[in-house]
C-alpha cells in the first residue's frame, strides 16, 4: 500500500453553505414538526406519485448501462494510472463496499421484511397465502439486488476516473462532471451539486442512526434487564460515536478497513448459526425458488407501477426504496472511488453488483426465511410481533427462538454496532474528503476535520431521536433523490466523453499501433494487443484530449 498523505484544509465554500441547508431543515422540524412534517410528506407524494416511473426507468437503466460498461471495450479501463497498484486486499475491499454501502439496515429489515410483503404482497395476490410467501423472499432479493447497488457503483466510476486517471485535484461529484460541465463545476452549480450530496449523506446517516439506536437499545435492555430510556439512548449513541470516531481518525488502511473485515467475519459467523439450527433445506429452497422468481420477472418488476388496479405496492416499497439508495449513491459513490484505485472498470462493477447482491441475498435467504419459516409453521406470530410492537420487538422475538438466545442477541448486538460503526466512518470520511479544498485521491482529509463531521452526525442523530423529526428528514431526503437522477445521468454522460477523449481513437481503429511508432513491414511488428490498450491508462506524457 502506498504512503497517504494528510489532506488540504476546510473548504468553507462547500462545508458553510452545507452546515446551513442541514440547520435550515433540521431546526424548524424541531420547532414546527407537525406542519413541516406535513408539508414534507405532500412533496414525497408528489415526487414519488408523478415521477415514480422515473425512478423505476433510472433504476433499469443504471443496471443495463453498467453491465454495457463492465462488458464492453470500457471494461479494461484501469482506474489509476501504470504505477498505481490496487490499495487493499480483494477481500478487504468487497468488505469495505458492501459494509459502508448496507450498515445497519440489513440488520433491521433482513429480518421482517418478507412478513411485510406476506402480509400485504404485490400483484394482487391474496395475503398470507402460498404465493405470498413465496413472492415475499423474491421481493427481497429484488429489492436488495442488482439495482441498488447498480446505483451505488454509477458514481463512483466517474469519480474514480477523475481522481487516478486524470488526478483532478477534489474528491466531489461535482470534479467527477467536468467532463460535461467543464469550468462551470468549479462555480455556483458544483458548490449546489456538493452541497446537495452532503444534505443527503446527512440526512440518510441521521435515519440510520435513528433504526439503530432503539433496535440495539431495545436488544440491550432486555440483555442487561434494564428499562428503556432516552438516557439509555444517548449512552448507546454515545458507544457509537466513540468507535467510529476512532476508527475515522486512524483513517482508511487502520481503521475502517479493520473494522468492515472483523464486521464480515461476525456477519458469517451468524448467518451461519442461524443457518444450522433453522429449517436449513427450507431456507436454501426458499432462496433458490426466490432468485428464479425473481430472474424471471426482473423486467417486470424493474418497472411494475400498477397502474389499473391502482395498489400502493410499487410506491410503498419499489419506488421508495430506489429513491432511498439514489439519495445515498453519492455518498457511496465517493466513498468507493476513494479505495478503487488501481481497479479495472470490469472490477469495479462486478465487485458491486455481484459480491455487493450476493451478500444482500444470503442475509435475506437466511434471516428472511428462518421469520417465515416461524409464521408459516405457527412457532411465533411474527407478523402480530410486527404489527403491533415494531420491528426491534419483533427482531428480538425471533431471536429468543434460537438456541443460546442471550449468547446469540449479545451477538447481534456487537454486529448492529460495528455495521452501523462503519456505515457512519464511511460518511464521515466522505463528508470530510467533499469539505476539503482540493483534495486528491492520494491524500486523507485533515483529523479534524474528520472528527468535526463525526461529532455533526451524532448531534444531528440526538436531535432527530430527542424531536422525533426522523420520518421528516428521511422523506426530505428521499425528495433529494429526484433532482439526484439527472445528475446520475450528467455523471454517466461525463465518464463517456471523458473515456472517448482518452481511449475513443485507439479503440476505435480496425488497428491499434503503439503511439508514435513508425509503420512496419513486418505484419504486426508495430500492433499492440486491445488488452494494452484497454488496460493501460492514458499516457501520462501526453496531453489530455478534455475541456480542463
Amino acid at each position: 500500500m502506498s504512503n497517504i498523505n494528510h489532506g488540504s484544509a476546510l473548504d468553507g465554500r462547500v462545508f458553510w453553505p452545507s452546515i446551513a441547508v442541514i440547520l435550515g431543515v433540521t431546526i424548524p422540524l424541531a420547532l414546527f414538526p407537525e406542519s413541516g412534517n406535513l408539508i414534507i410528506k405532500q412533496l414525497f407524494n408528489f415526487a414519488t406519485g408523478n415521477f415514480g416511473w422515473l425512478y423505476l426507468f433510472a433504476g433499469l437503466g443504471t443496471v443495463v448501462f453498467l453491465l454495457w460498461l463492465a462488458l464492453g471495450r470500457y471494461g479494461n479501463v484501469r482506474l489509476g494510472r501504470a504505477e498505481d497498484l490496487p490499495e487493499f486486499s480483494y477481500f478487504s475491499w468487497v468488505a469495505m463496499i458492501f459494509c459502508g454501502g448496507i450498515g445497519i439496515a440489513i440488520a433491521n429489515w433482513a429480518w421482517v421484511e418478507p412478513i411485510y410483503y406476506y402480509d400485504g404482497p404485490p400483484r394482487g395476490l391474496a395475503a398470507h397465502g402460498k404465493e405470498a410467501a413465496e413472492w415475499a423472499l423474491a421481493y427481497g432479493q429484488f429489492h436488495w439486488g442488482l439495482t441498488p447497488w447498480a446505483f451505488y457503483c454509477l458514481p463512483a466510476i466517474p469519480i474514480a476516473y477523475s481522481m487516478y486517471v486524470r488526478r483532478q485535484p477534489g474528491v466531489r461529484l461535482s470534479v467527477a462532471a467536468r467532463g460535461l460541465l467543464g469550468d462551470k463545476a468549479n462555480g455556483w452549480l458544483g458548490i449546489l451539486l456538493d452541497t446537495v450530496v452532503v444534505f443527503g449523506i446527512v440526512g440518510g446517516v441521521g435515519t440510520s442512526l435513528g433504526l439503530a439506536v432503539p433496535l440495539v437499545s431495545t436488544m440491550s435492555s432486555d440483555v442487561l434487564g434494564l428499562q428503556p430510556s432516552f438516557a439509555f439512548d444517548m449512552l448507546i449513541l454515545g458507544l457509537w460515536t466513540a468507535l467510529f470516531g476512532m476508527s475515522v481518525w486512524f483513517g482508511l488502511s487502520k481503521g475502517i478497513k479493520i473494522l468492515s473485515d472483523i464486521n464480515v467475519y461476525l456477519a458469517v459467523l451468524l448467518l451461519l448459526f442461524v443457518l444450522a439450527i433453522g429449517p436449513t433445506l427450507f431456507i436454501i429452497n426458499g432462496w433458490s425458488n426466490s432468485v428464479g422468481l425473481m430472474i424471471n420477472n426482473f423486467v417486470q418488476m424493474s418497472l411494475w407501477t400498477d397502474p389499473i388496479a391502482k395498489g400502493s405496492f410499487p410506491q410503498d416499497w419499489t419506488i421508495f426504496y430506489w429513491a432511498w439508495w439514489i439519495a445515498y449513491a453519492p455518498m457511496m459513490g465517493l466513498f468507493v472511488a476513494r479505495i478503487s484505485r488501481g481497479r479495472t472498470i470490469r472490477e469495479l462493477v462486478f465487485a458491486e453488483l455481484i459480491w455487493g447482491s450476493l451478500g444482500c441475498w444470503v442475509f435475506f435467504a437466511v434471516w428472511g426465511g428462518y421469520a417465515l419459516d416461524l409464521q408459516l409453521s405457527g412457532v411465533l406470530d411474527v407478523s402480530a410481533i410486527l404489527n403491533q410492537q415494531g420491528i426491534p420487538a419483533t427482531v428480538l422475538a425471533i431471536l429468543k427462538t434460537m438456541p443460546m438466545a442471550n449468547l446469540v442477541i449479545i451477538t447481534f448486538v456487537l454486529l448492529c454496532f460495528i455495521f452501523l460503526a462503519t456505515t457512519l466512518d464511511s460518511a464521515a470520511y466522505v463528508l470530510a474528503s467533499v469539505t476539503s479544498r482540493e483534495l486528491s485521491g492520494y491524500e486523507e482529509p485533515r483529523r479534524w476535520i474528520r472528527i468535526t463531521w463525526a461529532l455533526l452526525l451524532a448531534v444531528v442523530g440526538i436531535g432527530l431521536i430527542k424531536v422525533g423529526g426522523l420520518k421528516a428528514v428521511q422523506t426530505s431526503t428521499i425528495i433529494v433523490a429526484l433532482p439526484l437522477i439527472p445528475v446520475l445521468g450528467i455523471l454517466a454522460w461525463s465518464l463517456l466523453r471523458m473515456l472517448e477523449q482518452d481511449f475513443g481513437k485507439r479503440l476505435g481503429s480496425p488497428m491499434l499501433t503503439v503511439d508514435g511508432a513508425a509503420p512496419s513491414s513486418q505484419p504486426g511488428a508495430a500492433v499492440e494487443s486491445p488488452g494494452y490498450a484497454y488496460g493501460a491508462a492514458p499516457n501520462p506524457a501526453a496531453p489530455m484530449n478534455s475541456n480542463q
